[in-house]
């Protein structure tokens, strides 16, 4: 080998090394910056968490009426998150999520103003709430596949995604501190933020991500159709499975969000930025237990089916054991092993759907499951507020059989040693 040849040789591999590194460079910032839509659509949700009770004595309403400011989000999310995905195949990821964020934003305006001009506001409060979920459906969701689309590689997916995860439950540690600050000076004012926090993840959306170069042209409606309706029949057993643990997980976590913040507050007299931080030390464990998990699963998917299943025996164990005791440091601790069992699920299910379904249908599909989630979410507030008031003694035998459920499907449901999924 000459020596001219070793230098041109070296030269070019210098070369392509160093557009390697700017492009790897480049996709941290952009991985980043789509990391804080997930942290804005939490914060814009779980921060209102803390306030609730608050809410309830200042506008006088019931605390069913309180848990439906959560759920009527959520509800609106649901309903709109699967054209969202559709689009976002169609027109592209940056097109859905750029102005699905200015929605939400205008949303939490309408709140806020209405919080803080009007003698009897729930109403709007609502209508403002659900123009969020609006935004909510557009944003989020997207995210998943625009991370799917941006990388090659399995690894790199699913690495991303445990960032995205880990972003989305540093939003549900940061919500409670951050919605009882807020609250402290007036007991509207998180709703003002919402808008702020929008703008911010607009620009750094605008500036730093890029759209992937689509591969094919958009197919028609009823081509596209045809087509996720055959990903249903051929994969519809792992899907089915990973949509029906997503709820259960979201169901879970948010019912026992909305149960802590009532039983810290009326019954420990634990308010404001205190019972933030007691809010925090679960979530603060599901965060970690995310991120953890996303570096590790990597592209192993019988790892992926194994971590979930030991986290929903984690969740399932700590739920029953809440029935034995009411001590608060108890009930902490049972609810930390849970948050846990939450955040190192969560990760895997996000790359089982990133990584089982090819591009031109990644969106549509990741947003169905994302509003999958959201059933949870939205389910979680009302059933706990009906389950305290009517069967309090059986609470949380019926969280930790409703987790059992999700136990079962995931053992029978996903089986990737026979390559099904």
């Amino acid at each position: 080998m000459s020596n001219s040849y070793k230098s041109r040789n070296g030269k070019k591999y210098k070369e392509n090394k160093k557009k390697g590194d700017g492009k790897h460079h480049n996709q941290r910032w952009a991985v980043l910056s789509l990391s804080s839509i997930p942290l804005v659509m939490t914060l814009g949700n779980s921060m209102l968490i803390p306030v609730l009770p608050v809410m309830e004595k200042k506008i006088n309403i019931s605390p069913f009426q309180t848990s439906m400011i959560i759920t009527v989000y959520s509800i609106v999310a649901i309903l709109l998150i699967p054209i969202a995905g559709y689009l976002s195949d169609h027109i592209g990821r940056k097109k859905v999520i750029i102005p699905s964020l200015f929605i939400a934003g205008i949303g939490g305006l309408i709140s806020g103003w209405a919080s803080w001009k009007m003698a009897d506001p729930y109403w709007i409060i609502l209508i403002g709430r659900a123009l969020q979920g609006v935004g909510a459906a557009g944003a989020f969701p997207i995210v998943m596949p625009l991370i799917g689309d941006m990388f090659k590689s399995e690894e790199e997916v699913s690495s991303s995604l445990g960032v995205i995860e880990t972003s989305n439950t540093l939003g549900k540690v940061l919500s409670p501190i951050l919605g009882a600050f807020l609250a402290s000076f007036f007991w509207h004012l998180p709703f003002w933020a919402i808008p702020a926090f929008c703008i911010i993840s607009i620009l750094l959306t605008l500036f730093l991500v890029q759209n992937p170069k689509k591969r094919t042209e958009p197919i028609p409606f009823k081509k596209f159709f045809q087509k996720v309706k055959k990903i249903f029949i051929q994969d519809g057993r792992w899907l089915y499975t990973v949509f029906i643990v997503g709820v259960i997980l979201m169901f879970v976590l948010f019912g026992i969000l909305f149960y802590l913040s009532d039983i810290l507050e009326k019954q420990y007299n634990i308010k404001d930025v205190k019972k933030g931080l007691f809010l925090t030390i679960p979530l603060g464990a599901l965060c970690l237990a995310s991120y953890i998990t996303g570096k590790m699963i990597k592209e192993n998917k019988v790892l992926m089916k194994w971590i979930t299943f030991v986290g929903i025996v984690l969740l399932v164990i700590s739920t029953a054991s809440l029935s034995f005791s009411d001590n608060l440091w108890f009930m902490i601790s049972m609810f930390t092993i849970g948050g846990i069992g939450i955040g190192v699920g969560l990760p895997c299910l996000d790359a089982f759907i990133t990584e089982g379904i090819e591009m031109e249908e990644r969106g549509t599909i990741s947003s169905i499951y994302s509003s999958m989630r959201f059933i949870g979410v939205a389910a979680g507030p009302p059933i706990m507020a009906i389950l305290q008031k009517h069967l309090q003694s059986s609470l949380f035998y019926i969280l930790a059989g409703i987790s059992a459920i999700g136990l079962l499907v995931i053992l029978f449901g996903i089986k990737p040693e026979k390559k099904s999924v």
